[in-house]
């Protein structure tokens, strides 16, 4: 516990808002707590913490409130309010025990302009972007319209005699980039105590300001829609629930929240290993006091884990919260009119394997011996990083436009050979990728006519965007048609392309057969490929026998790019190890729990680690030697994910034979 006031900082409503019961937990050393705790890391992970310095740049001559202590700021902020006119960066606010640091504040005379600038895009070309047909507010958007709903209030309530007008600060997907190599400009420091920031190494032209790709949007009316709502069971206004939030954080109170779904994704409920080191689980305290439940309770796998199941909180209101406890005709099992289990049944042999305690794998062999009769060798694995960052590479480029910056491919040869046969990466500063990554990528794949697959959409996806760019490009790109035709051969459209089409090679989803035809009761539900590989590894005496050996990257052995005499399988406490726990770690400056969350992704999900990797190389002035050991991690880790894909089909294809 720190001897800060309890103040309701925005950042604590918010978590406060997501569940009431977190503010008790937060901020408490002894609580494990899965967020990330570098937040600047956090930043760079979502490509955006550039965005916070260019807009200040849109609001020049401000005066930047850097200290963190409370007293400090608010002491120098009301010192600068005291001027007619003034902006303000991190302004501090207080108002009772509540208290917020404004992004941007411009003061004009008695008027008020409370800026937040979020890393996030919007369509500048809709009429209402907040808000639904049905005139409610958008989902998508109720955290972030919330939040500044919040910082007005606190500013109301501060300085009444003043006039408040809300906004925020948005990246427009509409508008290009005036010039190339804007994002340059903002580069990653850090100050004597070690915090990172960004800073402007050269300042931005009259082009780059004039046009900006950033864009200041009114939310007034939405908060006054909020402002109208009932937050909590008991019906509280926004002002109650804000003052009855804040005198409940300021005492220490917990209060105790309902059961619902979104206890599923609660960030104070560690693992079983991590509680073995001395943590506390706040959800466990949570669950406990509402359902009277003993620490056995939780020996029992909860119903969050069941695979794409949308009606969790239909069963938690009838009193059902353990996978085992889920009834048959909850699931309501049925085949559809796919070959292989339908989503119901791969459900339901979720719940009757755990409910049986019957820990084998499912492979429907004739399944998927149906599919591998139409594959051609050799058969191509291949896998993307990717990265999308506010401010463009490129002039005429959008916001957030997709970078596609390395990809890795193994290859599998009729007689069962593998081979790690071509990668790529581009972390250049400055240099957008996507026209060179697409050669090469061409290149690899057309050395060969065998099935090429992919793992979840994301490399269908990506493809389908660079054909978008391509066709938008009014550049003298030589040989776009041919890019654009290798693209056609290999993807299928996409529900938002103009036009439709359907390779005669498009890429096998491996995915998609990992949901039709293998289930493995060690992946709990998951389908993403860092749970699918350790549970294959485990359950396959031939991979095992196979990658125990030191054969990868040996004479002789398995050709790989980036490793040598190396051995996957590697056993601990009787289990296979995780392989992508024995990569070197990516980062030194990062901690092993923020790496672990940045290494985490799920079948829809990119995982993170990779874009922050190849964000620090773009935007952090390091030495030669780091950047090329971060390389040498960065095409290790790419590797490993098509040779888990290899391993899997490996794996099948063992099963096949038996």
């Amino acid at each position: 516990m720190t001897n800060k006031p309890r103040y309701l900082t925005k950042s604590r409503f918010k978590i406060g808002h997501d569940c009431p019961t977190k503010l008790f937990y937060t901020g408490k050393d002894e609580y494990f707590n899965s967020s990330l705790d570098d937040p600047f890391m956090a930043a760079l992970a979502e490509g955006g913490f550039q965005v916070g310095e260019l807009a200040k740049c849109y609001h020049p001559d401000g005066h930047d409130i850097k200290t963190l202590d409370y007293d400090e700021a608010l002491y120098q902020t009301n010192e600068l309010l005291n001027k007619r006119s003034v902006i303000i960066y991190e302004a501090a606010i207080k108002y009772k025990n509540l208290f917020i640091r404004a992004d941007i504040l411009v003061k004009k005379g008695e008027q008020i302009e409370l800026i937040e600038v979020k890393a996030k895009s919007f369509d500048s070309s809709e009429e209402n972007p907040f808000f639904t047909k049905k005139g409610e507010i958008s989902f998508s958007w109720e955290e972030y319209l919330i939040d500044i709903a919040f910082q007005k209030y606190v500013m109301e309530k501060a300085f009444p005699q003043w006039s408040v007008s809300a906004y925020l600060m948005l990246a427009d997907k509409n508008t290009k980039s005036p010039s190339s190599g804007m994002n340059q400009k903002f580069r990653i420091v850090k100050d004597e105590q070690g915090r990172k920031s960004t800073r402007i190494v050269t300042p931005l032209t009259k082009r780059e300001l004039d046009k900006q790709i950033l864009r200041k949007v009114s939310v007034d009316e939405a908060i006054e829609q909020i402002r109208g709502g009932r937050f909590t069971e008991e019906g509280l206004t926004f002002r109650q629930y804000i003052n009855w939030l804040a005198e409940n954080y300021k005492n220490d109170v917990k209060i105790e929240s309902r059961i619902s779904k979104n206890c599923g994704a609660c960030e104070f409920n560690p693992s079983v290993e991590i509680e073995a080191q001395g943590y506390k689980s706040g959800f466990k305290e949570c669950w406990k006091n509402r359902l009277k439940w003993k620490d056995k309770d939780f020996d029992d796998a909860l119903i969050f884990e069941l695979w794409n199941f949308r009606g969790k909180d239909k069963l938690i209101a009838e009193g059902t919260y353990k996978l085992k406890d889920i009834s048959e005709d909850v699931i309501a099992p049925a085949p559809d009119k796919k070959p292989g289990l339908s989503p119901r049944e791969r459900q339901w042999m979720q719940v009757e394997k755990y409910a049986k305690n019957d820990n084998s794998i499912y492979f429907d062999n004739d399944g998927f011996a149906n599919e591998m009769s139409e594959w051609k060798y050799p058969l191509n694995f291949i896998d993307f990083e990717t990265s999308a960052v506010a401010i463009p590479f490129n002039q005429g480029r959008r916001p957030y436009e997709g970078i596609a910056f390395q990809f890795s491919h193994h290859t599998i040869n009729k007689d069962g050979t593998v081979e790690h046969k071509s990668q790529y990466l581009n972390t250049e500063p400055g240099v957008f990728p996507n026209y060179d990554f697409l050669r090469k990528l061409k290149s690899a794949l057309e050395a060969n006519k065998g099935t090429i697959f992919r793992y979840s959409n994301h490399e269908n996806s990506y493809l389908n965007m660079i054909y978008r760019q391509l066709t938008e490009d009014k550049s003298a790109v030589i040989d776009k048609d041919d890019l654009k035709s290798f693209i056609k051969s290999i993807t299928k459209s996409t529900g938002d392309s103009v036009e439709t089409w359907h390779g005669e090679r498009c890429m096998v989803d491996q995915w998609e057969l990992v949901k039709r035809y293998f289930y493995a009761p060690d992946t709990h539900g998951s389908n993403s490929i860092k749970y699918v590989l350790p549970a294959m590894l485990n359950a396959s005496a031939f991979l095992q026998e196979k990658y125990s050996k030191p054969l990868y990257g040996a004479k002789g052995g398995i050709k790989s790019l980036n490793f040598k005499d190396w051995t996957w399988v590697q056993l601990e406490d009787g289990r296979v190890k995780d392989p992508y726990k024995l990569l070197p770690k990516m980062f030194e400056d990062v901690s092993e729990k923020d790496f672990a969350i940045l290494s985490e992704e799920d079948e829809i999900r990119n995982g993170g680690a990779a874009l922050t990797a190849y964000a620090k190389m773009q935007f952090t002035d390091m030495s030669d030697v780091e950047r090329r050991e971060l390389q040498k991690a960065l095409f290790k880790y790419c590797e490993l994910d098509t040779l888990a894909m290899v391993m899997i089909h490996e794996g099948w294809v063992d099963m096949l034979r038996k």
